[in-house]
């Protein structure tokens, strides 16, 4: 029996040996296989973006959860009412004014789901951003950019987004005059495109964080864009205003008066893109044709702590 016992434990020595060679690599790989497939998991509520994307990460880093689409659907439903009963308050029609979703921070996967649902106004606010989201979805949304745009990242904007609608923040001469090159230059090259609409960003607060004309330069600047930069169609005024402050669209409003008496314009051909998740009610009240809302539509923003 002793000796049974030491032959048995040589054999099963023998056995295991080999084994654990064939298995150990398994074992190795099963964590490397489960840590793929976490990001796929995860894409589902949040696409991974491009590298350098100030966008798409922001929310993932922070590990914000993502509304679904069905959630989604039923909060733009919520705010495309509430902007149709404020126009009818003022006095217009429910559709008299433009409902720009602003999908700043929150993937391409979350705009594609209010697409999916018939919407296609849709606002950036960094201009990376929305060169990556463009080329990721439908040609034919209506992108609206209403952040600082720097000169130098003019040209890389409108290649890259063929279907800019609306250029909101224009504030000084320096900058139509650039985005007036660039589209000539385009147009040269053979990427000719219609006229790229305007607005001119007013500063109505006077806060040093917020960009934007002076009021009283407002109506120069309007100049400038209408005779020398036949490239840009000015089509409006914008204001982010202060918190609290409905003042703002009332200063705004004044200003596209000033604006539309220097061009001989009426000022019905000047659109006022005022309010946005906390204010755009007010907004509308004050004439506002077009309101730009973000978190009531996609839920709060989640910045990485070094943008806080």
């Amino acid at each position: 029996r002793p000796r049974m016992r030491a032959l048995l434990v040589v054999v099963v020595a023998l056995l295991w040996t080999p084994s654990q060679a064939l298995l150990r690599p398994c074992m190795l790989q099963a964590p490397r296989v489960a840590l793929r497939a976490l990001p796929l998991a995860v894409g589902s509520r949040a696409r991974a973006p491009p590298a350098g994307s100030r966008g798409v990460s922001m929310a993932a880093e922070a590990g914000a959860e993502a509304p679904g689409p069905e959630d989604l659907r039923a909060s733009l439903g919520t705010v495309a009412a509430r902007v149709r009963a404020a126009a009818e308050g003022s006095g217009r029609a429910a559709d008299d004014v433009r409902l720009v979703a602003v999908s700043k921070t929150k993937p391409a996967s979350m705009i594609l789901a209010l697409y999916e649902a018939g919407h296609r106004a849709f606002g950036e606010n960094y201009a990376q951003e929305l060169m990556e989201k463009a080329s990721q979805l439908p040609a034919d949304i209506s992108w609206h950019f209403i952040g600082h745009l720097q000169s130098n990242k003019a040209k890389a904007l409108l290649e890259a987004v063929p279907n800019l609608a609306v250029l909101e923040t224009v504030d000084s001469a320096k900058l139509a005059t650039r985005l007036n090159t660039v589209l000539e230059g385009m147009a040269e090259a053979g990427g000719e495109r219609g006229p790229l609409a305007v607005y001119l960003q007013v500063d109505t607060s006077g806060e040093d964080t917020k960009s934007g004309v002076d009021p009283a330069g407002a109506p120069a600047l309007a100049a400038h864009v209408a005779s020398s930069c036949p490239r840009l169609r000015l089509a409006g005024l914008m204001t982010i205003g202060a918190p609290g402050d409905a003042d703002c669209f009332g200063r705004l409003a004044e200003c596209r008066a000033a604006v539309a008496a220097e061009l001989g314009w009426e000022e019905a051909r000047l659109e006022l893109s005022m309010g946005m998740s906390g204010d755009f009610e007010a907004g509308i009240a004050a004439g506002s044709t077009s309101v730009r809302v973000g978190s009531s539509i996609f839920g709060a923003r989640a910045y990485p702590a070094a943008r806080k």
